[in-house]
């Protein structure tokens, strides 16, 4: 009797093999381990962020409008209850996405606004701030990527048959992605520069009216 069931097993667990039950299983660890590697990239600019903003609030106080963007934006992103339920959830994956773009744009308006102050582009603890941030916009774009093209790859092998019969008998589905309006956003870094952009040459003044005799 023992030695039947071992048999039964055997036969099941090779069966569960050639129909991509272990290859399911080595694609959604992939893509938890993408997500965990996006996760820690995005914690790592949120950071940044106070530091950020005690350095530009120590020169420019008086963009309390900008400053206080930045925060709300990185409180917000605070809130969010990161859990692995977001990989099978489209509607939380949105709500993660739209809050770490809100955060990206506030910052961009925050680097603007330090144009006007060189002052603050000469401070050393700013200097090394751009520098980390601009890596950690690069390191974000990577994981990103890494991400995506796992969670493409996890859901064409579960839709494709027969491990879509498997798939489903174990209740694995198709996963939420990234979206994006321009696929371009999640293949390029966006730049992150202090200084401040060449200022365009003068336009040529037109040739003098020839004189009416």
């Amino acid at each position: 009797m023992t030695l039947l069931r071992a048999l039964l097993l055997l036969l099941i667990l090779s069966l569960l093999s050639g129909c991509g039950y272990n290859a399911i299983q080595q694609k959604d660890e992939d893509v938890k381990a993408a997500w965990s590697e996006v996760l820690n990239q995005y914690q790592r600019r949120a950071d940044l962020v106070p530091n950020l903003v005690n350095t530009v609030k120590g020169y420019a106080q008086q963009e309390q409008e900008v400053l206080i963007k930045v925060t709300e934006a990185r409180a917000s992103v605070g809130k969010l209850n990161m859990t692995p339920e977001v990989l099978n959830d489209p509607a939380l994956l949105s709500k993660f996405q739209a809050a770490q773009s809100e955060l990206s744009g506030a910052l961009s308006r925050l680097l603007v606004v330090t144009e006007n102050y060189p002052q603050l582009k000469s401070d050393a603890l700013f200097q090394n701030l751009q520098s980390q941030l601009e890596g950690t916009e690069n390191r974000i774009t990577v994981a990103r990527n890494r991400f995506v093209q796992s969670v493409q790859g996890y859901n064409t092998f579960v839709r494709s048959f027969p491990q879509n019969i498997t798939a489903k008998m174990f209740g694995y589905h198709v996963k939420p992605n990234f979206s994006v309006e321009n696929e371009k956003a999640i293949s390029t870094a966006p730049t992150v520069s202090f200084d401040k952009p060449a200022t365009p040459p003068a336009p040529t003044p037109p040739p003098p009216a020839p004189v009416q005799h």
